[in-house]
């Protein structure tokens, strides 16, 4: 019995024993708790901080590497090694926010101690945060001014730096931390301020931008108060010499350097066509991916010539004013490659008053005009037509079933008479025109449009033989590429707006990279097709009754092709020519759709400003024609024109034309026939006539729509109005 109470006993004492130990434990315990509660929990990884998961800005590129636009949503943010960061950007941060940041831990107790004594007994206000709980506040944490916040800064930057080197700090620091605005890091802060690479700052401009992140909105050059951050600047020029980093002299120097800041606001340049290529970017990677991704796009912009399109549509639209013309657009191609050179998507992007300067007219649907024939004739030398083959040029109605007939008149409100393939596009007569898709068939033309590059086109029943005038919308977009194919000998070769484009990590996700030679691409024509209108198109001689020997279209010494169209109504004036190098397309107008006023012809609206810029484009060199395709023969045909006389097969003039091997021995329709004739006029009778007419033998000239002329017969006085 005393043994078990000797037992009990001894269990007692242990249980007092281990009830005193609880009185410590139980309140560690207690305090690890609330610890893990109000510090621990939730608590963000430092590991994030090296993991560039923060949103990143997209950058676009011209073709030189000159940025055009930066794209972000909250944040504007792109992060440069620290090996492309200034050694003064380096040395201008750490002297004016932790001047000890290489020789203490991630918190600094003397600078702890000194920013208190400086806000006690001198009244200036002093943080005493290192670089390191700096870069975790404003990272991984959020800003309020709490104790709990505060601990938790002091834990994650203890954390911080055993598991990176200062100079990963230092890196992460610069890349992150915000600078003013939008701006985050410290090449989006270069950018935004002085609008170029961070890699490219020099003492002043350093010093100007370390000073910012202490109070970016009071310091900001751009804010109500810019001597501040002047004076802010000298605080950290001070400290780079007091600790070293500069001389006297190298500081005196940078203080007097005028700074010259880039317009506050992230710079576009370019921007109908940066916000083209925004678009695409984000169909193919999605709109998170463009804002946040990180993204550098080498585009195929040349930012040089694209200043000089730009200038010459507003400086020639201007001219326009009294014709009613508000706006104005252009595109630069290379035809090889389809890269866009420039886009000029309007006169003038900001001006949303009187233009709606923003709307991207080069993607918008327009009439092309009589810009869409060269198509047409295409087709006809696809059906073994020739630029030989005449066309009657003469009142004439086609009929339209359920509708009133189509009855189209020339742009000069005359006609022409006999007048063969060259001379009706090279003078863009419109009745020929109507005759070449009658006999290709709409359907055909479409079909042939498509495989070029027009994209808008529709079923042959929504336009009709109106089409070759200019019936159906496109996009000078789609037509660029549709010369393209011209100029490419018959390849077509889609628009290539975008050259590269790298992720955050510095990895690949597209490279255009198009071959030098040969030209590669579709093949859509035939190249003696493409070769043929190439040339009509390059001959001056053949423009010579509508426009003239020397109008805007013409380049002496230089083989330039190029093409005309104006709407019926006045809407839409085209000019789009092209070179192997080259395509320009060039559109006047109106947004709003309304008419212009008083063009006297096809060259006076978007031709001059074609010439300008196709002029810019070409050196000084001669342009030759070029050797023809080993299938096209050249031979002399008979000009057959209105009032000429061509009898017993004795032609009085020839000229030389091309032809594609196989085509040239078709023979013209021309017979010798009895036909009525009116006396007084010596022509054929007007419609309905049957008095003073006498039976004569006349040589008579049938053109593929079955239509026919007396050549024979002197040309008429007058036009005849067409009857429907």
């Amino acid at each position: 019995m005393p043994q078990a109470k000797r037992f009990v006993k001894s269990g007692y004492k242990i249980f007092l024993k281990i009830l005193s130990y609880w009185r410590f434990v139980v309140p560690i315990i207690l305090l690890a708790g609330l610890f893990y509660y109000f510090i621990l929990r939730d608590l963000p990884s430092p590991i994030k901080l090296a993991n560039n998961n923060f949103p990143q800005s997209t950058q676009i590129y011209d073709r030189n590497g000159v940025l055009l636009y930066t794209i972000y949503g909250n944040r504007n943010q792109t992060s440069i090694p620290l090996k492309t960061i200034p050694k003064t950007v380096q040395e201008a941060t750490i002297a004016i926010e932790d001047k000890d940041f290489y020789r203490h831990g991630p918190i600094d107790i003397r600078g702890i101690a000194r920013a208190f004594y400086e806000t006690v007994f001198h009244k200036q206000v002093q943080g005493g945060s290192t670089i390191t709980q700096q870069l975790v506040k404003n990272t991984l944490l959020s800003p309020e001014r709490t104790l709990t916040r505060k601990v938790r800064e002091i834990f994650l930057s203890f954390v911080t730096e055993v598991l990176y080197p200062k100079d990963k700090i230092l890196d992460m620091y610069l890349n992150q931390i915000p600078y003013g605005g939008t701006a985050y890091g410290i090449e989006a802060a270069s950018q935004t301020y002085f609008g170029k690479h961070a890699k490219d700052l020099d003492l002043a401009e350093s010093a100007l931008l370390a000073g910012l992140p202490e109070a970016p909105t009071s310091y900001s050059p751009f804010g109500p108060h810019p001597e501040l951050a002047k004076q802010r600047q000298m605080q950290v020029l001070n400290a780079m010499k007091d600790n070293g980093y500069i001389s006297e002299a190298q500081k005196e120097k940078a203080a007097a350097e005028e700074l010259r800041y880039s317009n506050f606001g992230n710079d576009i340049k370019a921007p109908h066509f940066v916000l083209y290529v925004k678009s695409l970017l984000e169909q193919k990677y999605g709109t998170k991916t463009v804002e946040e991704g990180g993204l550098k796009v080498q585009t195929s912009l040349d930012l040089s010539l694209q200043n000089f399109a730009q200038e010459t549509v507003a400086t020639e639209v201007g001219h326009l004013v009294p014709y009613h013309v508000t706006n104005g657009a252009a595109v630069i191609s290379d035809p090889a490659t389809g890269e866009i050179l420039a886009m000029v998507g309007s006169r003038d992007y900001f001006d949303t008053k009187n233009t709606d300067g923003n709307v991207n007219v080069t993607t918008m649907k327009r009439q092309p005009g009589s810009s869409i024939k060269p198509i047409n004739y295409a087709d006809g030398l696809i059906h073994g037509y020739t630029a030989a083959t005449a066309f009657i040029d003469q009142a004439t109605c086609f009929p339209n079933p359920g509708k009133a007939s189509y009855c189209p008149v020339n742009y000069d409100s005359k006609f022409h008479g006999v007048v063969d393939i060259r001379h009706s596009l090279g003078n863009s007569f419109n009745i020929p025109a109507v005759k070449m898709l009658k006999v290709n068939g709409v359907d055909s033309m479409i079909e042939l449009a498509k495989e070029m590059g027009i994209t808008t086109f529709s079923s042959a029943g929504d336009y009709g033989l109106s089409l070759t005038l200019g019936g159906g919308e496109v996009t000078m977009l789609d037509m660029t590429t549709a010369f393209g194919v011209f100029a490419n000998s018959g390849y077509r070769v889609d628009l290539h707006p975008i050259l590269k484009v790298t992720n955050s990590k510095g990895e690949v996700l597209e490279e255009y990279k198009p071959p030098q030679s040969p030209i590669f691409g579709v093949k859509v024509l035939p190249e003696g097709v493409s070769y043929i209108i190439s040339d009509i198109l390059a001959d001056n001689g053949a423009r010579l009754t509508e426009f003239g020997g020397s109008s805007a279209l013409y380049f002496p010494n230089k083989y330039v092709s190029v093409k005309t169209g104006t709407t019926n109504d006045f809407r839409d004036n085209w000019t789009i020519g092209y070179t192997p190098n080259y395509v320009v397309t060039v559109w006047v107008g109106n947004n709003d759709n309304s008419p212009m006023n008083g063009l006297a012809s096809g060259i006076t609206g978007a031709a001059p400003i074609w010439h300008k810029i196709m002029g810019y484009l070409l050196d000084d060199k001669p342009l030759p024609r070029p050797v023809p395709p080993a299938n096209v023969v050249q031979l002399p045909v008979c000009s057959l024109y209105s009032g000429e006389t061509f009898t017993d097969n004795k032609c009085p003039t020839t000229h030389m034309e091309y032809f594609i091997k196989g085509t040239e021995k078709k023979q013209p329709q021309v017979t010798q026939e009895n036909q009525w004739i009116d006396k007084s006029t010596n022509r054929p009778p007007s419609p309905g006539q049957t008095d003073n007419l006498e039976l004569r033998n006349v040589t008579m000239y049938q053109d593929p729509t079955g239509d026919k002329y007396c050549l024979s017969c002197p040309a008429p006085t007058e036009a005849p109005t067409p009857t429907p």
